[in-house]
């Protein structure tokens, strides 16, 4: 018989980010308790949290003692220490495992495993030093792009190779070990799918977001994407075929690019809330974080309807003096903070989402305010 978690039950969350806080604020509002392991006094979870643990995710005794006060266990990132959570997996319900952080923690195992699935990834080669890349860069054809196969996000741990004197610029993403040389893809669209699957093995999925970055950060994501039907479709069919395939609990992004002849190719894994799904919260019948807390308790999963559409912009920290200027100014738009304590150039800070039924006006809206110019 399957376990499922019942309201009043305790959720332990490896993390205490915005992705935990929303994590949260779901979970108190269905009745859980939640505690959060995280190395920040007060980190944004904990704020909304019954407790917090505050040690550093490798500490081997904070995480037994959150197994001990946790009736589930689930993460808000995916640099999670394998051993740790494997070290507790006979004291607490943990319904996510460990394969789908080993899978998706390395970028060549996470590619290899996408194809294994029946879905496009972008041409790949493994690269260990300057050798194997020299020859990785031949095969491939220029440009293409050097990445780290463990850590980076946001554009960290990544070189771009667009002629053949950036070969120099490579040393330190080399001198991290494992990498991988991908061929840039020539698409007209990034985009992505929230996909949730519960241990019984029911399947939601949520509409494909488009997403438009600015220096490597996600700014805004539009919903429901300007993008064809049928391609809409692929991507969403693409997203239940990965969540079946790696026999997912929990929600996950999956992020994709949509190539000029609208073909869909996978770029990468999330295995959590991922904050091209922020929009959800609003314009969602259930949010990306209650499916996500629904599917780790064993739930039923809903049939996610997108109730309107909607554009969600993210607020970094050079954005958060302008931001609340428009607060007075914009009695329609969601304001999210996330109530960190410091305020950093290219933190996110918050973000905002927008319920429109004109989303290139919005989008005009969104610019005009001139506080994204920063």
């Amino acid at each position: 018989m399957s376990i499922k978690i019942k309201q009043g039950q305790s959720i332990g969350i490896i993390g205490g980010g915005q992705l935990g806080q929303m994590l949260t604020f779901d979970a108190k509002a269905t009745g859980m308790k939640v505690i959060i392991l995280d190395p920040t006094p007060d980190c944004p979870a904990a704020q909304a949290a019954d407790d917090q643990i505050v040690a550093e995710y490798s500490d081997i005794d904070a995480i037994h003692e959150l197994a001990r006060r946790s009736d589930v266990l689930t993460y808000e990132f995916e640099n999670v220490d394998l051993k740790a959570l494997e070290s507790v997996k006979d004291q607490v319900y943990i319904p996510q495992g460990t394969n789908l952080l080993y899978v998706t923690k390395h970028r060549i195992r996470e590619k290899t495993f996408i194809q294994s699935a029946g879905c496009r990834v972008t041409d790949f080669l493994p690269v260990k030093n300057r050798e194997e890349l020299t020859a990785a860069v031949e095969q491939l054809g220029l440009p293409a792009v050097l990445k780290t196969c463990e850590g980076g996000y946001d554009g960290k741990g990544q070189v771009f190779l667009r002629k053949e004197a950036d070969l120099e610029q490579t040393a330190g993403v080399l001198s991290t070990g494992d990498c991988i040389l991908e061929k840039l893809v020539d698409f007209k669209t990034e985009a992505s799918v929230m996909v949730g699957r519960n241990s019984d093995g029911e399947v939601t999925v949520f509409p494909v977001s488009e997403n438009i970055n600015q220096g490597d950060i996600l700014h805004e994501s539009i919903v429901p994407a300007r993008l064809p039907e049928a391609v809409q479709e692929q991507a969403q069919k693409d997203a239940v075929k990965i969540a079946k395939a790696i026999k997912l609990v929990g929600i996950l992004g999956v992020e994709m690019f949509i190539t000029k002849d609208d073909q869909v190719l996978i770029n990468e894994l999330a295995p959590r809330p991922h904050n091209s799904g922020h929009y959800s919260i609003e314009a969602c019948n259930f949010s990306q974080f209650a499916v996500h807390n629904r599917a780790i308790c064993n739930w039923p999963l809903p049939k996610i309807k997108l109730l309107s559409p909607v554009v969600m912009v993210n607020v970094l920290g050079q954005h958060v003096d302008g931001v609340h200027k428009l607060i007075p100014e914009k009695p329609q738009w969601s304001f999210h903070d996330y109530g960190k304590a410091e305020v950093r150039y290219g933190r996110k800070m918050g973000h905002i989402t927008i319920l429109t039924d004109d989303i290139d006006q919005t989008l005009r809206e969104i610019k005009d305010t001139k506080v994204w110019d920063a």
